[in-house]
């Protein structure tokens, strides 16, 4: 019998990767997506238990292994049973130093800060 397989578009879809399905097959066709190393070209190719995909979402490169395959867009918790991320952590963005967010700061507290554009700052 044929391994179970599934369109990567609609994959990525029910993993909840992409909101719709037309944006996850843009990624693939756009070249934006990696089946085991080797770019997809086709919303069309078949991923299955055990392939790794390599796709950007928002500002990180996804490093993903298909577990199982979807059978419906179900919930979160669902969908992530579908998938190991293989990602690594990265630290989070630096902040703004020493600075809590109260509020704009005072000229006093950004020189304490350097952050003033003043010449004795």
């Amino acid at each position: 019998m044929a391994e179970a397989r599934l369109r990567i578009d609609k994959w990525l879809w029910q993993a909840r990767f992409f909101k719709t399905r037309s944006l996850a097959a843009k990624q693939v066709s756009g070249g934006h997506v990696r089946i085991n190393g080797t770019r997809a070209l086709k919303p069309a190719q078949l991923v299955g238990p055990g392939d790794v995909l390599t796709f950007v979402q928002g500002r990180e490169v996804r490093v993903v292994r298909v577990d199982a395959l979807g059978v419906r867009r179900g919930p979160a918790p669902e969908a992530q049973t579908l998938y190991s991320d293989l990602t690594e952590k990265r630290d989070a963005a630096p902040r703004n130093p020493a600075y809590e967010g109260k509020g704009r700061p005072t000229k006093k507290d950004r020189r304490a800060l350097g952050l003033s554009r003043t010449p004795d700052g």
